[in-house]
C-alpha cells in the first residue's frame, strides 16, 4: 500500500521532477543579490491544476536581507538568474511575475500564501533554504515543509509530499495573504519565461 501511495505521489508531483546541475559562482551569486523593499516575508507558490485541484510544484521565496526563490527540482532557469542548489537569486518584482507566469497556463494556475514576518525568521529562512542543497525530483513540498518547520514560529508545520496539504496548512495560518494567478497559454515553463523576458 505504501509503495502504491509513493507512486500516486511520484505521479501527481511531475512539475518538480527537473533540477538543475548549474550551479552559480560565489562572485556570479553576488552580483546577482536584490535587497527587497517592505518588512520581511515568506511567501509560498503552490502550481495547481485547473482541472484536477491537484498540486504539482511548491516553492518558497524567502524577503529578507535579499530576495531569493527556493525552487526545489524545479525547471526555472534563465541566464540572467543564478541559481545554486535549487535557490534562485536576484529576485526582484520582475522575476518574482516572471516566476509566476512561467508557470501559470491553461492547465495550472499558481496561488501565493505570504506572511510577514520578523527579520530573524526570514534570515533562518534563507540559510536553511541556501544550505539545503539541490533537491530530488518530487520531493519539492517534502523539502518546502521541512524547511519551514525549523523556522521559528513554524514549528507547528506538518512535513508531507502533498502541496495542496501544505497549502491548507499555510491558509490555517493567521495573517495569510493569497493571491492566485492565472493564465491561458497553453506553453511550459520554459515558453513563459521566454513570453516574460520579451
Amino acid at each position: 500500500m505504501r509503495v502504491l501511495m509513493l507512486l500516486a505521489v511520484l505521479v501527481t508531483l511531475t512539475g518538480c521532477a527537473v533540477s538543475s546541475a548549474f550551479e552559480a559562482s560565489p562572485e556570479e551569486i553576488a552580483a546577482k543579490v536584490y535587497v527587497p523593499n517592505g518588512p520581511p516575508k515568506l511567501t509560498i507558490f503552490t502550481m495547481v491544476n485547473n482541472e484536477t485541484g491537484h498540486g504539482g510544484h511548491t516553492a518558497l521565496m524567502v524577503s529578507g536581507s535579499q530576495q531569493v526563490i527556493f525552487d526545489p527540482a524545479g525547471s526555472f532557469q534563465h541566464e540572467l538568474v543564478a541559481e545554486r542548489g535549487d535557490v534562485l537569486y536576484g529576485i526582484s518584482p520582475a522575476w518574482v511575475q516572471a516566476y509566476k507566469s512561467a508557470h501559470a497556463r491553461s492547465t495550472h494556475h499558481v496561488v501565493s500564501q505570504e506572511i510577514v514576518v520578523t527579520p530573524e525568521q526570514a534570515e533562518r529562512a534563507l540559510q536553511l533554504v541556501r544550505q539545503n542543497g539541490a533537491v530530488a525530483g518530487a520531493f519539492c513540498t517534502n523539502s518546502t515543509s521541512s524547511i519551514l518547520q525549523q523556522v521559528p514560529g513554524f514549528e507547528d508545520i506538518q512535513v508531507t509530499f502533498y502541496p495542496i496539504k501544505f497549502m491548507n496548512q499555510i491558509e490555517a495560518r493567521p495573517d495569510v495573504v493569497t493571491d492566485r494567478y492565472f493564465e491561458n497559454d497553453a506553453g511550459d515553463v520554459r515558453d513563459g519565461i521566454e513570453a516574460a523576458q520579451s
